[in-house]
């Protein structure tokens, strides 16, 4: 039986609907194709990248993966240390930037993608409401800080990151705030449950889908995830297997490892 599908995205008076996706692509040395495919078939706002091509010609990748996917390039790759954001027209980016974190020698470079984006304020949105003249009905709009991350493999190295990306979303001030990722750490792991102490686990808190991330030839661990702070209503979330428009064959194919999709409602801010 296909899996029913999330929410779509849309912009009203009281809230808006975004739909995020997290996804390893393993600096598409797999089909980029069906990689594409499987990207386009979520309908995401947001896409957190991890392992994001990061060396020859890696902006050239990056922008195809973005064209073909219909999606815009926000921030991140080689500058990131491999997390990327991309984004689609609903949402304005007020604010993008990478972030280095410190290294242990021996260990692999790791990094934040971040990107502040408003929805629904501000500019045109496609899922907006019209007044009488065309224009969206509210001129607001939603913020949400997002932060694609890739911890590392080491422990004592990713309970930290785990601490740093806490901090991270912390500094953003922001309403609302997403964390997206390749934690390398299952839900009983120290650095997981660190996050998820402060975060919401989306998985944990609306299951849709399936759960396990890795790998896609033998689902059985969930080390990959999408957390939201609070006043972030979390509609749900859990990989899109099943989904119309998604096969097995690409899931197989795109990367080693299956995507995390949520659909996130965000009630607007009063002013204050």
């Amino acid at each position: 039986m296909p899996l029913a599908d999330l929410p779509g995205s849309t912009t009203g008076p009281d809230a808006a609907v975004v739909r995020v996706l997290s996804y390893n692509i393993r600096s598409m040395r797999d089909d980029r194709e069906a990689l594409a495919r499987v990207i386009r078939a979520c309908t995401p706002d947001v896409v957190c990248v991890q392992e994001a091509p990061r060396f020859f010609r890696w902006r050239k990748a990056a922008a195809w993966l973005a064209r073909e996917t219909g999606l815009v390039y926000t921030t991140g790759g080689a500058t990131a240390a491999g997390p990327m954001i991309l984004t689609s027209l609903r949402a304005h980016v007020e604010h993008a930037e990478d972030t280095l974190l410190p290294r242990v020698p021996g260990l692999h470079q790791r990094g934040f993608a971040t990107a502040v984006l408003r929805f629904g304020g501000g500019h045109r949105d496609p899922g907006a409401r019209e007044s009488g003249d065309g224009a969206p009905e509210s001129a607001d709009g939603v913020r949400l800080g997002v932060v694609s991350c890739h911890l590392s493999l080491a422990e004592a190295e990713r309970y930290e990151q785990a601490g740093l990306l806490l901090d991270h979303l912390a500094a953003l001030d922001v309403p609302y705030a997403i964390a997206a990722g390749d934690i390398n750490d299952r839900p009983d792991g120290l650095a997981f449950r660190r996050i998820a102490g402060k975060l919401r686990d989306g998985w944990a808190t609306e299951p849709w889908g399936s759960e396990a991330t890795s790998n896609p030839k033998d689902p059985h661990q969930r080390i990959d995830a999408v957390f939201a702070s609070e006043g972030v209503e979390i509609i749900g979330c859990g990989v899109p297997t099943g989904l119309p428009g998604i096969t097995d064959t690409d899931l197989l194919a795109a990367t080693d490892h299956l995507p995390v999709l949520a659909a996130l409602r965000l009630p607007r801010v009063a002013p204050v």
